[in-house]
């Protein structure tokens, strides 16, 4: 599946941030028990289309770009913290009339749910962290740069599309993307509006936001699903983790970086099926 035909099938559902009206573009398949997957920066939910086949099968899945991404709202002027996002997620899941959920989310994402796991415990029934922003993790140098307002005004769209291609080729284990992945990963900001939206994106990452919280309040069962050659956000931030969640555990793929999903797929889908359906 390509970007486009990835877009034409999702849906869109109206949400309130903070006293705004924002639209959220999710894909929705499947039936039964909901899983939620969350990307992260500078990422959309097109980061997940090799990965929730098998999960649709046997669960209903549900992949939201986060706002300020993808195709969500991308408009000037509304917050696109984790805070915010957070707020996202708690509003589609009452929009779309859900009751437990399990989650699965990276980078950005992951720091998402694990505020919405702490914060809504009964509400989760599994979750899974892959690479995830926590603690004090981030936000790493690249995003840094990304968010200074000589970025908007300085980069060009195509000179923006040359940087996340050569990020994503320099952080993937590979070091050979697909084009598919490249295509997706860098169409969603080919405007100025998408250009401008990434730098607000890239502004918005407050570490404050994952060191207020306590994972020890996250009750639900965990699975730190993470790419064990990651420099962005490394291992070690994990096994705290593991650490401070009372139902925690680490498996980490080797050969695998930031983007584990990409490196490994194979037993990425493996490790995270055997998790989510395997007690069934």
């Amino acid at each position: 599946m390509n970007y486009d035909d990835w877009s034409s099938e999702q849906e869109t559902a109206t949400v309130s941030v903070d006293g705004h009206e924002l639209e959220v573009a999710y894909y929705d398949e499947g039936s039964g028990d909901p899983v939620l997957f969350l990307h992260g920066i500078p990422t959309n939910s097109f980061l997940w289309r090799n990965v929730v086949p098998p999960i649709s099968e046997e669960r209903r899945v549900i992949v939201p770009d986060m706002v300020g991404y993808g195709n969500s709202s991308m408009y000037d002027g509304f917050d696109r913290s984790l805070r915010a996002q957070e707020v996202m997620v708690d509003e589609l899941v009452e929009t779309l009339g859900l009751d437990a959920v399990s989650l699965v989310g990276h980078d950005l994402g992951g720091g998402v749910f694990l505020r919405y796991a702490a914060h809504n415990p009964d509400a989760v029934d599994r979750l899974v962290l892959s690479n995830a922003v926590a603690y004090d993790s981030w936000p790493v140098p690249f995003i840094t740069e990304l968010g200074l307002p000589s970025t908007v005004e300085e980069t060009s769209v195509e000179e923006l599309r040359q940087m996340l291609e050569e990020t994503f080729t320099d952080t993937l284990s590979s070091g050979d993307p697909s084009p598919e992945f490249l295509d997706g990963m860098t169409t969603p900001w080919q405007s100025e509006a998408g250009l401008t939206s990434l730098v607000r994106n890239a502004v918005a990452t407050n570490t404050s936001h994952t060191t207020e919280i306590d994972p020890g309040a996250v009750s639900a069962e965990t699975l730190l699903l993470w790419g064990a050659d990651d420099e962005l956000q490394a291992i070690e931030y994990a096994e705290r983790l593991r650490d401070d969640i009372a139902d925690a555990e680490l498996t980490g793929l080797d050969d695998a970086t930031h983007w584990v999903m990409e490196d490994r797929p194979e037993a990425y889908r493996e490790e995270l099926s055997a998790f989510l359906l395997g007690a069934e």
